[in-house]
């Protein structure tokens, strides 16, 4: 029988199987047309072989995980969350390089011209590295398409509006306005500043990120993402008033 954990994984598992066989159909795409068809975040587009590759990988995992769920093993979902969890806490070093979850809810339309672009790049051989591999590009001779690079792709999805756009939110009037309804991004933050023990949280957080490996400009942003931590603008401003407890603590100083 299937635990909880089993459960969330295979629906995991299944979302980015779904994810994938969007971007199988994406990969045919321009660049321009690709940056439009979905609401995503910023990344490095992702080869075809790429794909490919992690489709294989979902496709064995999943394999995996119906086996242990049939033999009885309640333990194996759990091991696989907290490597995941260990993975984005840890390992996560290329934020951009990564495949982004293609839903088929959010797929926008694309125009007729956009539907009979070129083929940007062809999967190549099957591959185990993770090393990237050539362009072809088979046929007659053509005029080569716009120039473009990530960070263009990336202005370009900054630049279109996105399809349904969220209601504006009214300014805070005051200081004491609902906190669930915050002006901006920086009224999220507490006026009254975060407690004593959650800057020793957000300190002891960022020493064992600096342990860990992780770069300074990084530190704000993986922090405010944890669960019950400040917000993005009283994690920076803690870092700040304590970088060289960090440092110290951290065997920097």
């Amino acid at each position: 029988m299937a635990t909880p954990a089993d459960q969330r994984l295979l629906e995991l598992l299944e979302k980015w199987l779904t994810s994938l066989e969007l971007h199988v159909k994406y990969a045919s795409l321009d660049d321009d047309s690709y940056s439009k068809v979905q609401p995503w975040p910023e990344h490095q587009r992702p080869s075809r072989w790429i794909i490919d590759l992690a489709k294989q990988k979902a496709l064995t995992l999943r394999n995996s995980l119906e086996d242990r769920i049939k033999m009885g093993d309640a333990k194996f979902a759990d091991s696989l969350e907290l490597m995941t969890f260990l993975a984005n806490l840890v390992g996560s070093e290329h934020i951009e390089r990564f495949i982004p979850v293609a839903d088929p809810a959010t797929e926008r339309a694309l125009g007729p011209e956009s539907q009979d672009a070129p083929t940007v790049e062809a999967p190549g051989p099957a591959v185990t590295g993770t090393r990237e591999m050539p362009k072809f590009v088979a046929g007659t001779r053509r005029e080569p398409p716009p120039a473009g690079t990530a960070q263009v792709a990336r202005t370009e999805r900054k630049a279109t509006p996105p399809a349904k756009p969220a209601p504006r939110l009214k300014p805070a009037p005051t200081p004491s306005a609902p906190p669930g309804q915050p002006a901006s991004s920086e009224s999220a933050s507490d006026p009254r500043g975060p407690t004593e023990d959650v800057r020793e949280q957000v300190i002891a957080d960022a020493v064992r990120l600096v342990q860990w490996g992780r770069k300074w400009y990084e530190l704000a942003e993986v922090i405010a993402k944890m669960a019950d931590r400040p917000h993005l603008t009283d994690v920076r401003r803690i870092l700040k008033d304590n970088k060289a407890v960090i440092d110290k603590k951290a065997g920097r100083g």
